[in-house]
């Protein structure tokens, strides 16, 4: 049984906010079976999209979300209530936060805290990845995604991003293997995988190997498709993109 597929709309984020409504209409015609939400346009609210996405049949997988805490607790939570989505992810904490190794284990007592507050309002907390988290931290050879995994909650769940990982160093299968079950989230996406910051391309169309990869992530709910740049029309990649899970029999959309 392959896993559902779903797009990060931050991926379109250029076209949704010139035409909200019309690129979600069209991420549905391609066949994605749900979305990742990040944010959306002025004058389009949580409960206006959620309303969109049920009539089109993209179900919000997660959410990508500021942390509740202070200030932004608020205005999360009801986020994640408008969507109907329980799946709260941390998608960035910059550099500096684990710029040091009593840093990473601040940064790890703040998502527990969070992760506490989720659990009380019946949401579940997850963590994002880019490349510094998965390169050595100083001189100690340690990597703070596995700082994660000695000091997280066991609550809080990994969105590996694949292509980030192989760009920090660590091989994705390497990290599945690492990380295990809490990796209920894949984000795919491809690319040259340097550190250049090249143009992503389709999946399929990279360094990486998806066929290798998916195989490897039994545990993940989902596949979420994500490219944060792209020389090539955006829609043209995010279709063949599609196409190339559906095809192999790596993913699946909407029935």
């Amino acid at each position: 049984m392959t896993q559902p597929i779903a797009l990060q709309l931050y991926t379109v984020r250029d076209q949704l906010a010139h035409d909200f409504e019309g690129t979600i209409r069209r991420v549905a015609d391609i066949g994605y079976a749900g979305v990742e939400t990040a944010g959306f346009p002025v004058g389009v609210s949580a409960a206006a999209a959620k309303a969109l996405f049920d009539e089109v049949g993209l179900t919000v997988c997660a959410a990508h979300a500021p942390l509740p805490l202070g200030e932004a607790a608020a205005e999360t939570l009801d986020r994640l209530a408008a969507l109907g989505c329980d799946r709260l992810v941390c998608a960035w904490l910059p550099p500096n936060e684990y710029a040091t190794l009593g840093a990473a284990y601040r940064t790890c007592d703040r998502l527990n805290e969070a992760a506490a507050v989720c659990a009380r309002h019946g949401l579940r907390l997850g963590v994002h990845n880019h490349w510094f988290e998965f390169q050595p931290l100083g001189d100690t050879g340690q990597r703070p995604y596995e700082i994660w995994l000695e000091r997280l909650d066991p609550r809080i769940f990994f969105e590996l991003d694949t292509y980030w990982a192989k760009v920090g160093g660590v091989e994705p299968v390497a990290a599945l293997e690492r990380m295990g079950p809490r990796v209920e989230l894949l984000h795919v996406k491809d690319g040259p995988a340097d550190t250049t910051q090249s143009d992503m391309t389709a999946v399929g169309t990279g360094a990486l190997d998806y066929g290798t990869i998916i195989p490897a992530a039994s545990a993940a709910a989902w596949l979420i498709v994500e490219l944060d740049h792209c020389a090539s029309d955006m829609f043209t990649a995010i279709d063949k993109s599609y196409r190339y899970l559906v095809d192999r029999g790596l993913g699946h959309g909407r029935a």
